[in-house]
């Protein structure tokens, strides 16, 4: 027995060698795969810039100092003017007709020239449609709106639309969110025209004067005006992402996102009732009581993680070149590091935006008097859904999550998916973009993804598939918050940057 037990435990302990070397060597094999994959993992896109930096442009983007000095007092004089749209489409007729008058007086090259054709639409937005010199070149539309936010002024250092200078930065809204674009359009248009540059593409440049609440006057209209005559064009550039500093985890270079298709909106409205009465005497639960309910459920309940299924996908893969390990082998292997990436992003509002449908409650309304039971309550929350989220699978999951028949739930809005439009390495626009972002900002890595907001874009989409989303603008991690938010700027370096953005990129669509 003894020489049997002895024979038999060393069966066993060659059987555990063998199944732990087996499971060594498939652990060796699948790190080696890791490995491999992540060392030649080559994104899609990854560049063709022929439509950039193949030749020098005729002019360089060197402005005297007497055009800086113009361009940052014709900035500054936008900023003042108070283009607010508010809630339910109300605007500031005056100020949306001072801004127009301002863009002729701050532009006279642009609207004096013979290749320049200038039309106002609904009002308050504007058309310009740029000849150029080669009909054969399909035309491109750059994009922008002209309206602005409402601000309080008791959150600001400075009055919101005192254009103020301080210490290199312009203050004011609009200056990020997007006046920045506006003025950079066509400034830089107007500095070629007083060099005598005549483009060889034809170009529209439309600006909206109601993308924030919707662009349903603005930007809808002018598309209408495009598509009545016919006109098709090779791509859109509209505003919607930036050049990130600092934001994105493990990496030290600034991240220029072009997004390639963008977030849509759906806005909900919560209604409780009941019945009213004399706070003396309250019942067990009040509207605004389980409404309350409602809302705190929601907001403790996010939805789920989407990471991976959309264009934010490219962006992380795009920046694997740029990483040392091990985050180069996390990002080029997110079929099965994305898990791990969604909870490191979603620790930050800023990329938390990147992994999922966004849960936003924007407006609380109850009550008429402080010993009056409220009778009935409503709030009003807003969603940017994740591209492969659909409205009805949201509506059922804000329904499990608030569990509550009292709580009635009414779609006040809502916009289509956007598709997501191409950056292989010959789409014209997103290359084109690329490119030009390498000329002027060469420190920057280039990548697509995806716009967490909403913009005009979606207005556009039966002139062209190819949408693009960049303002070049660098944001780092605390100028986020400024978006929409208080304190507002922008330097007065990066607003020439701009500029010289705009410039080069009408030269290098010539090319």
């Amino acid at each position: 027995m003894p020489g049997s037990e002895m024979k038999g435990a060393r069966t066993r302990v060659r059987t555990t060698a063998l199944v732990a070397l087996i499971v060594f060597s498939l652990l060796l094999v699948f790190l080696c795969a890791l490995l491999i994959r992540t060392y030649t993992f080559s994104p899609g896109g990854a560049g063709d810039q022929r439509w950039a930096s193949g030749h020098p442009p005729p002019h360089a983007g060197h402005f005297s100092p007497g055009e800086r000095q113009q361009m940052l007092a014709a900035f500054k004089a936008a900023l003042r003017i108070p283009t607010v749209s508010g809630g339910d489409a109300q605007h500031n007729d005056s100020a949306l007709a001072e801004f127009g008058q301002h863009l002729s007086k701050a532009f006279p090259a642009v609207f004096a020239s013979s290749v320049v054709r200038h039309e106002t639409v609904a009002d308050y937005s504007h058309l310009f449609t740029v000849r150029g010199s080669n009909s054969s070149l399909q035309p491109y539309l750059l994009t922008a709106h002209l309206d602005v936010v409402p601000a309080i002024a008791g959150e600001w250092e400075v009055p919101p639309f005192s254009a103020e200078e301080r210490d290199g930065f312009i203050y004011g809204r609009g200056a990020l969110d997007d006046k920045l674009s506006v003025m950079g359009i066509l400034q830089g248009l107007e500095l070629l025209l007083n060099r005598g540059y005549i483009p060889q593409r034809s170009f529209y440049i439309g600006i909206g004067h109601d993308e924030e609440v919707g662009g349903n006057n603005g930007a809808k209209n002018i598309a209408s005006v495009l598509l009545s005559r016919g006109v098709k064009i090779a791509f859109l550039l509209d505003e919607g992402s930036a050049i990130l500093e600092g934001v994105i985890p493990g990496m030290e270079k600034q991240v220029a996102v072009i997004a390639t298709s963008e977030k849509s909106s759906a806005t909900i409205r919560l209604r409780v009732t009941t019945s009213s009465g004399h706070s003396s005497m309250p019942p067990k639960e009040t509207s605004i009581g389980i409404l309350a309910a409602a809302v705190s459920k929601l907001e403790r309940n996010p939805m789920p993680r989407m990471f991976g299924q959309g264009p934010e996908r490219g962006l992380f893969e795009h920046l694997t070149p740029q990483l040392s390990f091990p985050l180069n082998v996390v990002m080029a292997n997110l079929w099965l590091f994305g898990p791990l990436i969604s909870r490191m992003l979603e620790k930050k509002p800023s990329t938390n935006s990147l992994v999922r449908t966004t849960t936003a409650v924007t407006e609380f309304h109850a009550g008429i008097k402080a010993n009056v039971i409220a009778s009935s309550a409503q709030a009003t929350v807003n969603f940017r859904l994740h591209p492969t989220h659909g409205l009805e699978e949201l509506l059922q999951q804000v329904q499990h999550i608030i569990s509550d028949e009292r709580v009635k739930i009414e779609v006040l809005h809502s916009d289509p998916p956007i598709p997501m439009s191409s950056y292989a390495v010959d789409a014209f626009g997103y290359q084109l973009v690329k490119g030009t972002i390498g000329n002027v900002f060469p420190e920057a890595v280039v990548t697509p993804g995806l716009c967490t907001a909403s913009t005009d874009t979606k207005h556009y989409q039966n002139i062209t598939t190819e949408l693009y989303r960049f303002t070049p603008m660098i944001l780092k991690e605390e100028d986020i918050s400024r978006v929409h938010g208080a304190n507002e700027r922008l330097s007065v370096r990066n607003y020439e940057a701009a500029v010289h953005f705009y410039f080069r990129l009408i030269q290098n669509a010539d090319s």
